[in-house]
């Protein structure tokens, strides 16, 4: 079915022959987050998703980022709509920031993804409502010069698809985040006959997840795992909870057919994760039968070996269900000696040492854990190498564009392309922001780049977090910081009383009274030498005070605290 959302020539006999196919990337190739590609020809623009990426350990307080759309301010009149490829946060989080600076543009997704999204716009009541249109994998839509058709791909949250654009200058493919799994939980099989055909079309470039680009094999199916998780709970004798991503609605679906099976009831701990799951059931992606979902506290009613409770925190997460239940701050759960924890996911990067701290946790409280590393309980969602190599000639690109990963995953996929005889000069590796042009269907790497600059989201600041606050925030998290406090006569510049001092995360002060005491010595001379009666010279002051503290105190301690002067006139 072709749905035409924009009306005017758009073929490319009614263009500008000057014109050229331009790919952008947002955000999505120098991380595995913040995804967002833009396509562009001409006065047409289409967007593909728009997504947030969560914050590296050096960015302290911040909750995630966003990517930067400056690029686009002065082009809302050409954005023709946005198509989602699938429901995950780093595809749909920044939508509700994003949304209404871009115009309010259609929104395009299948059924459970735009329910995803407007579940989470409820959270933002100071927004507009979105608009949201449906797709299936079988639809074809028209958006300017732009004509969109999606294939099935299998991931590990249901109805995902991937685009194919057909432009002015030949055939776009955006696989979006998939894997080939020929035995999906759901049952639904990625639609491996439209992406054979799409290899006889002469499709001009490829864009390919790289996301397990560097990982041998094929990806494991969903049944496989599902098969090894069942013999887990079989053997399980005591109560079971099993931590994974809010958004893994396939493991999920499994735990409860398991559950059923088994004779065990489900709770289920976590907002994301209730949310989700409520939706998937409303909407028929996920089947369950009534009662095997019941709430936490009858579950606590019940023996032990009869509950299982489905909860968020597998990462690590520091105010998620399982770390809050590992540091027994939960309200109604505390691990017991029979209990087991079942991590059904991988580790994200750079989250390995605090998982492996709640794990030794969770031992000394005496749980049985079990987790991927020991067996095969967690298929990821991302094609591996063999998989890379199957799309590849399935497709049998022109060019290959690895997108979705950080410079090492996407060099791990050109590698791979390689292998099985792909040009390299056919390569696109890119960077954000860097414009891509075609031309007469070749392409160019060019030396344009637009903003991407991080716009980070702190509560409820959006944006108002520079590169400077951040220093500031690590300085602070890593040697603390230290506040002197001068009260001073206006009249005569003298002190009125001693410079207090207060440390927090530099030195305990009770055992430190010796060099608090020299520093506040050294405070009373600057104030001595140095009367404070113009807005200048307390300006200095203070400049003063922070440059010869800071480096009094480095030479005594090697460590460079936050000095923050604070003069008080009377």
């Amino acid at each position: 079915m072709q749905k035409n959302y924009y009306k005017k020539p758009h073929l490319a006999s009614g263009l500008p022959k000057s014109e050229k196919l331009k790919i952008i990337p947002l955000g999505g190739m120098e991380e595995v987050g913040r995804n967002m590609m833009l396509i562009e020809y001409g006065n047409d623009i289409v967007i593909i998703d728009m997504g947030l990426q969560f914050p590296e350990e050096d960015m302290p307080g911040i909750d995630f980022i966003i990517p930067d759309i400056s690029y686009l301010r002065d082009k809302l009149n050409k954005i023709r709509g946005v198509i989602i490829t699938h429901g995950h946060y780093d595809h749909i989080g920044a939508i509700p920031y994003l949304a209404s600076q871009l115009g309010n543009p259609i929104i395009f997704g299948t059924q459970l993804t735009l329910a995803l999204i407007r579940k989470r716009q409820d959270e933002f009541k100071d927004k507009p409502n979105l608009n949201l249109q449906v797709i299936t994998h079988k639809d074809r839509i028209k958006l300017g010069c732009f004509e969109i058709e999606f294939f099935r791909v299998s991931h590990n949250i249901p109805d995902c698809v991937g685009v194919i654009v057909h432009t002015p200058e030949g055939i776009i493919i955006h696989t979006g985040d998939f894997k080939i799994d020929l035995n999906p939980a759901d049952g639904m099989l990625p639609d491996l006959a439209k992406m054979a055909n799409l290899g006889e079309q002469n499709v001009l470039a490829l864009l390919a997840d790289s996301t397990n680009a560097n990982q041998k094999g094929h990806q494991f199916s969903e049944k496989e795992i599902g098969d090894n998780l069942e013999q887990i709970l079989a053997k399980a004798k005591g109560r079971i909870i099993i931590a994974t991503f809010s958004s893994l609605l396939s493991r999920l679906q499994q735990v409860f057919w398991m559950a059923e099976k088994l004779g065990r009831k489900v709770a289920i701990e976590g907002y994301s994760m209730k949310i989700n799951v409520e939706t998937a059931s409303q909407l028929g992606y996920i089947k369950v039968k009534r009662g095997t979902i019941i709430g936490l506290a009858e579950a606590l009613r019940l023996p032990k070996d009869k509950i299982i409770i489905a909860c968020t925190g597998a990462q690590g997460e520091d105010r998620a269900v399982l770390m809050r239940i590992a540091n027994e701050e939960h309200r109604q759960i505390r691990i017991e000696s029979g209990d087991t924890v079942i991590f059904s996911s991988s580790v994200v990067p750079g989250n390995e040492r605090t998982v492996q701290k709640l794990k030794d946790s969770l031992y000394r409280k005496g749980a049985e854990v079990v987790h991927y590393q020991m067996v095969d309980i967690h298929a990821g969602g991302h094609a591996k190498q063999e998989d890379l190599k199957l799309t590849l000639r399935l497709i049998n690109p022109r060019y290959l564009m690895p997108i979705e990963g950080n410079t090492s995953l996407l060099r791990a996929h050109a590698k791979v392309a390689e292998e099985i005889g792909f040009d390299p000069r056919n390569i696109l590796l890119v960077e954000n922001g860097q414009v891509v042009e075609f031309s007469r269907s070749k392409a160019k790497i060019t030396d344009k780049k637009v903003p991407t600059d991080y716009i980070m989201v702190d509560g409820l600041g959006v944006g108002d977090v520079s590169n400077i606050v951040l220093r500031d925030r690590r300085v602070m998290s890593q040697d603390g910081m230290i506040v002197i406090i001068a009260t001073v006569d206006n009249k005569t510049g003298n002190l009125v009383t001693s410079p207090d001092i207060i440390s927090r995360g530099f030195v305990y002060m009770r055992e430190s009274k010796e060099l608090i005491e020299q520093a506040r010595s050294r405070v009373r001379k600057l104030l001595h030498d140095h009367n404070p009666n113009s807005q200048a010279n307390e300006t200095y002051l203070k400049n003063k005070i922070r440059d010869e503290i800071g480096q009094f105190l480095f030479k005594k301690t090697q460590r460079r605290p936050m000095v923050i002067p604070v003069i008080i006139g009377v």
